[in-house]
């Protein structure tokens, strides 16, 4: 819906409405200008003045400031008068700035749902012309998409769609970390000026995932107000948070140099029902617009087991035994194709090992199906070794200078150069088309030096070409780790490699950190070796087999090493989660307030909330002797619930010598949604390292 008015000081003043379930996402233009973001949140009345609430989003003007009223557009530019971080910058040949004067030229009302406004630029010698696309999403996301489009004069420094910071948010919560230490979180407060997050890698990268949250100082779990931005892209990349002298905020996703023809998307979302409604709407929208669905099998994964020591009846006898295990997919990982004996030597070169497969890839794959399992196979297509057959052929392949220094021992193919991709898509292509591969795990171990966003680019078309080749093939991102998590790559890709730690402990926080970002069934986790291999700790098998089984769980140990009660145990988890995955990745999912830094938390809730799956871990020494009692969320309060804990035998009896309720005896307790969201629910005292696993069903009267 459109509305056109006049009114002394911002005129005219145009505005559109986009209405989705209980969401308004509201735009306005001045004078004709690029369009403004003026409201998103909850449903706005259809009687609702439009111009009004454009024109009380612009400050009045003060002295010792520039006389016009300046709205915080979709793109601001300094041409306006905006006084912050713009949204596009141009230069001429020379280096001098361009500062066009933009105005819509066109607007294309997509349905209900969608607007998308042409921008041509006017005052300077270059045709440029920005393409700016708002959607509101039936998950309550908002995707605000630029583009830039200008002839090869206009150099390209900036591009980035920006939207306000609502006033009453303060805080800036995101997430940094490190290879085997991904998904900190950390928490900073707007101050006046810019606080950014900044990739250099060429990749999204460990320690910048491209997501930002604002909250109230009142806002927790599930209660107040809060917003989230996150960028689609895989690249280098910048988030930029600011405030102006005159009191407003603003937030910029997107990336530098020269880039046209390639869209900028940030997605925003809002809750005013604590961070886990904006975690469940996140979590629905890579669901429903961003992930296709896949098949979810148990990955059996040989690395930690052989690492390049492959040898055919060895690994047959593995898959034997992760078979039995339950296990329903046995992944191939590095080591498999020509001379790769260590990680010095052979990538690029993508055929079969002779020496170590000397009758091919088959006996292997043909004892693996006939066991009833599927195929997975790996691979690091963008890397080369020098020490290669393609290295050889092809030096000029390597992206960045020739004194760059090596990374893991390798460099990284330009992907843009002529050969390279065709290159890369046929020897995946024999390998995919040879044997009965359904699953490729896609590793990246190294930053990249002098890459462009057109390598990015070129990694996009290369996916959508196998994707189009091979539509039941997944495709796993992993780049030591969760070194490329983003909204971009996830429209490739089915899975997340989280981190490169299968320490348990370590996992425990990050699936907690990244579920505020990414649904469980997207985010592999792994039962490790006895002893980590990343940092030497041995923990006990049912707590490292349980916080496997909170996301898409997997083994990747020498099952050989198990002994019986270990496997015995694995056994019994992982088919409680075969049996329950289908629950768990269609679920709502909470993250508790444990009241203890010592506990995660999180809670899965069917959509008619007749059951729900509790995961309590402990991490650490809880400060109070007994267990606090856990507030639980999403339940019916009027309904009853049957509470059983699934897991009586890791109770340690030491800490619970006697017990109120029976629960720890595996006895079934009845308490009501009031009282759990209430009052709450006391489980087990817990030493560090273990978890507690309950499950509540509602009761039919």
């Amino acid at each position: 819906m459109t509305m056109t008015s006049k009114t002394s000081g911002l005129e005219p003043v145009k505005c559109w409405r986009l209405d989705c379930g209980e969401r308004t996402a509201a735009f306005a233009s001045f004078s004709n200008g690029i369009p403004a973001l003026i409201a998103f949140g909850p449903r706005l009345p259809r009687q609702e003045n439009l111009e009004s609430v454009a024109r009380a989003t612009v400050p009045n003007v003060s002295a010792g400031q520039l006389d016009p009223l300046v709205p915080l557009t979709l793109c601001p530019t300094s041409t306006d008068g905006w006084q912050g971080h713009p949204g596009v910058v141009f230069r001429a040949e020379g280096g001098n700035p361009l500062l066009p004067d933009w105005q819509i030229a066109d607007v294309n009302e997509n349905g209900p749902h969608a607007i998308q406004w042409i921008m041509e630029g006017s005052g300077v010698d270059v045709a440029i012309t920005l393409t700016i696309r708002v959607e509101l999403c039936n998950t309550g996301v908002l995707s605000v998409q630029i583009d830039c489009q200008g002839s090869d004069e206009a150099d390209l420094q900036w591009l980035a769609p920006a939207v306000p910071v609502p006033d009453h948010m303060p805080r800036i919560v995101d997430h940094g970390g490190r290879w085997t230490g991904e998904f900190q979180r950390q928490e900073h407060r707007f101050t006046l000026g810019q606080y950014v997050r900044e990739s250099f890698e060429g990749r999204t990268g460990h320690a910048h995932f491209p997501g930002m949250t604002f909250a109230a100082d009142a806002c927790d779990e599930n209660s107040g107000a809060c917003m989230g931005v996150s960028l689609a892209w895989s690249g280098g990349h910048k988030i930029v948070a600011e405030e102006l002298p005159d009191g407003r905020r603003q937030v910029q996703c997107g990336y530098d140099a020269a880039t046209t023809g390639y869209k900028r998307e940030m997605l925003v979302a809002v809750s005013e029902d604590g961070f886990n409604g904006l975690l469940q709407q996140w979590q629905q929208h890579v669901r429903t617009h961003i992930v296709r669905h896949a098949a979810r099998p148990v990955h059996y994964n040989c690395w930690e087991a052989v690492y390049f020591r492959h040898d055919v009846e060895e690994l047959k006898e593995i898959a034997t035994i992760a078979a039995d295990l339950g296990a329903e997919r046995f992944v191939l990982d590095d080591g498999w194709f020509k001379n790769r004996n260590d990680d010095t030597t052979s990538l690029g070169d993508w055929t079969v090992d002779q020496a170590k497969y000397p009758d091919g890839l088959g006996p292997l794959v043909d004892h693996i199906t006939g066991l009833g399992m599927r195929f997975g196979i790996w691979f690091e297509p963008e890397m080369v070794n020098k020490n290669s057959d393609l290295y050889r052929a092809h030096p000029d392949w390597v992206l960045g200078p020739d004194h760059q220094p090596e990374g893991r021992n390798q460099h990284v193919l330009d992907l843009t150069k002529p050969g390279v991709t065709d290159y890369l898509y046929e020897n995946i292509a024999a390998i995919l088309q040879a044997y009965a591969v359904d699953y490729v795990k896609w590793d990246h171990n190294r930053v990249l030096t002098g890459a462009k966003p057109q390598q990015t680019v070129a990694l996009y078309a290369l996916f959508e070409r196998l994707n189009k080749a091979f539509p039941k093939v997944d495709f796993e991102s992993c780049s030591s780790g969760g070194g490329r998590i983003d909204y971009g790559i996830l429209n490739y890709t089915t899975r997340v490699w989280l981190s490169d730690s299968n320490d348990a402990l370590e996992r425990l926080r990050m699936q907690h950190e990244a579920a505020r970002w990414l649904p469980p069934e997207i985010a592999g986790s792994h039962v490790g070796p006895r002893v980590c291999h990343t940092s030497g700790r041995v923990l006990p098998m049912e707590f490292r087999a349980w916080v496997a089984a909170q996301r898409h769980m997997g083994f990747e140990m020498d099952p050989r090493e198990l002994t019986q009660d270990e496997a015995e145990t694995l056994k019994r988890v992982t088919a409680w989660w075969r049996e329950n995955r289908d629950f768990l990745f269609s679920a709502r999912q909470y993250l508790l307030d444990s009241n203890d830094e010592a506990v995660f938390a999180e809670l899965h809730v069917d959509e008619a909330r007749d059951r729900f799956i509790l995961f309590k871990g402990q991490a650490g020494t809880s400060g109070p002797i007994a267990a606090r009692r856990m507030r639980l969320a999403g339940l019916s309060p009027d309904a009853l619930y049957d509470i059983t804990l699934i897991n009586p035998e890791d109770v340690t009896r030491l800490l619970n010598r006697y017990e109120a309720t029976g629960l720890m005896k595996g006895e079934t307790i009845r308490l009501s949604g009031s009282a759990l969201m209430n009052g709450g629910l006391r489980l087990p005292n817990a030493v560090p390292a273990s978890i507690f696993v309950v499950e509540g069903r509602k009761v039919r009267s």
